[in-house]
């Protein structure tokens, strides 16, 4: 099973959440909100969206790399570690 299916319902709610805080920016510029106020909510959704983002490559790279029952000759975890500390750090 793979792991966004697995994971389906959190990473739904994430997506939810997103698709509220895209709403509110709509909202923000439809009643002509202050652009500190929009940029706020534009640097909420960023932030948001880099977060799936690790948490995918993070379950992808756990899932099929790092596993080596399912995948013999896979990453070291250790290895593993550094490669999503260097990705959390991108993202951010």
């Amino acid at each position: 099973m793979a792991h966004t299916i697995r994971e389906k319902q959190k990473l739904l709610s994430r997506v939810r959440r997103m698709k509220g805080q895209v709403e509110a920016i709509e909202r923000a510029l439809e009643s002509e909100a202050g652009c500190e106020q929009v940029l706020h909510l534009i640097a909420g959704v960023r932030g948001a969206m880099a977060g799936l983002m690790a948490e995918v490559v993070e379950d992808h790279v756990r899932s099929h790399l790092v596993d080596a029952e399912k995948h013999p000759g896979a990453l070291n975890a250790e290895a593993a570690e550094q490669l999503m500390d260097v990705i959390r750090t991108y993202l951010k």
